[in-house]
Order: C-alpha cells, then structure tokens, then sequence
C-alpha cells in the first residue's frame, strides 16, 4: 500500500465519530440505522462519516433492499484500535504492545523471554 493511501486511512480514523462508527464494525457488519445510534449524530451527518471511511478504504457497504450495510475492509484496523486500548504499561523503549506482536525467544542463559514488536 502506498504511502498516499496509508496517510488517507490515517485522517479518515482521525475523526472521533468516525472512529467510533469504526470501532462498532469491529463487531461486524450493521445497518446505517445502528450507526446513527453510536454517532449519535443525524443521518446525513453519517452518511458524510461513512463516505470519507469508503473512500479511503476503511469500509465497505451493500445495499439490500432499502437499507445498506457496512463492513471493515482493512481488519488490521480493529486490531490497531484493540492495541491503543490495552491498559499495560509500555515497554521501556514507550512501545505498547499488541498481543499479535508478542514472540517468545530464547534469552542468554536459554531461558524463554517474551518480545514486544521485536524489542526484549
């Protein structure tokens, strides 16, 4: 992914609402009508959220009859969000760590050790 579309992801998440629309469909697919209820802003100012995270990838959405639904399109981000909300401290070097970013590795004396994001 290029540089100019991992920077449109960026500011798309950049917005509380649309971050907390994002955070919603982490759980899975909905209905508009249940992401005017998280936003709890009116439907068009919705509309306008979803269609900044459409564009620039985040989500995606199909239309079924009357209504239409979205769906993350980039599942890494619900990770990333899951990552931010961790409540351990960071390591020393100030990286949190993801629970997909921990490996165990064998230590000086052969003691097994866990490293975060490659840092022991």
């Amino acid at each position: 992914m290029m540089l100019k579309q991992r920077t449109a992801i960026f500011k798309a998440l950049g917005h509380p609402a649309r971050l907390r629309m994002t955070e919603y469909l982490g759980g899975g697919e909905r209905c508009v009508c249940d992401l005017v209820g998280v936003a709890g802003l009116g439907w068009s100012t919705v509309s306008r959220h979803l269609s900044v995270l459409k564009r620039a990838g985040v989500v995606t959405d199909e239309r079924r009859g009357p209504k239409i639904f979205y769906r993350l399109n980039l599942p890494c981000v619900s990770s990333l969000l899951q990552c931010l909300e961790r409540d351990d401290p960071p390591n020393p070097e100030g990286v949190r760590c993801c629970p997909s970013a921990t490996d165990t590795m064998a230590g000086p004396s052969g003691a097994s050790k866990v490293t975060c994001c490659g840092f022991p």
